[in-house]
């Protein structure tokens, strides 16, 4: 299985936590595509470039995994969220699309912070919303 790790990865902690999950789900066997390891790893930051990388990247994935952290969904990460549905639409062999929303501010239900709804409908039409990489791994398992 070929999964493709969507999220905001414009700090280091963000790159870190990334990372992490990524390493996890290849500890398990599974091919994690991250873009930062991709374009910007390769030193070229050009808009066409990078969309050209995470293009391939998602139309080459069987699922999604999207971080859903922080007060509003990052909107990389939304596009690619968006996209992989779209390519689930023509392609009933792609799985589908995992959230992961391990923020204490949605968990703990703070006023102003609320995960957009189109984004997650979008996401519960494909698949589903966990609240721990534990949550992630079983999915995919159950996926493959």
């Amino acid at each position: 299985m070929r999964v493709y790790f969507a999220g905001p990865l414009f700090t280091p902690y963000e790159r870190s936590f990334i990372d992490e999950c990524a390493a996890r789900l290849r500890a398990d066997g599974i091919d994690v595509f991250v873009p930062h390891e991709n374009a910007l790893a390769a030193g070229d930051t050009s808009a066409a470039t990078i969309f050209a990388k995470d293009w391939q990247g998602l139309s080459e994935a069987d699922a999604v995994v999207a971080v859903l952290d922080g007060p509003m969904v990052d909107d990389g990460t939304a596009c690619e969220i968006g996209i992989f549905y779209a390519l689930m639409q023509a392609d009933p062999s792609k799985k589908g699309i995992l959230g992961l929303l391990t923020d204490l501010r949605s968990t703990l239900g703070h006023e102003g912070h609320g995960l957009n709804l189109f984004v997650e409908g979008c996401v519960e039409a494909a698949g589903k919303i966990c609240g721990t990489m534990d949550e992630v791994v079983a999915a995919l398992a159950d996926w493959r």
